[in-house]
């Protein structure tokens, strides 16, 4: 897996250090959304806060995550699918919130449908948080 998480920065045009591969593991294991305090709180005893803020700015930056807001107004952040760039993300999909883990899963193969907006509207990105149960909880 740690050529793999080279292999990501590298491909991102970011340095390799230890924290980032560590935060990058982190996400790939998860596959939540994450907030900078799940970080913080998971990596306090390898990294201080604003280290972790930096690392999650480049990543946000270069295109390996991308920030997904959930109804409490809370940050969060998430793995780019593989062809997200730098300031170019391709994250018009869906956000599944789960109302009893309260994880937030980002569905790829669900797009946002296309909206018509009135003349005179712009739209650069959009946003759809969908709650309910996950599959994991389900199975509960």
């Amino acid at each position: 897996m740690s050529k793999d998480l080279d292999k990501i920065l590298k491909m991102h045009d970011l340095r390799i250090t230890q924290v980032r591969k560590d935060v990058l593991a982190f996400f790939s294991v998860r596959k939540v959304a994450l907030s900078h305090a799940d970080i913080e709180e998971h990596f306090s005893k390898k990294a201080d806060r604003v280290t972790i803020y930096r690392t999650l700015h480049s990543f946000l930056e270069k295109g390996v995550l991308h920030k997904v807001l959930d109804d409490t107004g809370v940050a969060k952040y998430a793995l780019c699918a593989d062809h997200c760039e730098t300031h170019q993300h391709s994250d018009n999909h869906v956000h599944f919130k789960c109302m009893k883990c309260l994880n937030i899963e980002c569905l790829h193969h669900v797009h946002i449908p296309k909206l018509n907006l009135p003349t005179g509207y712009a739209l650069f990105s959009s946003n759809l948080l969908m709650e309910g149960v996950c599959k994991h909880c389900s199975m509960e």
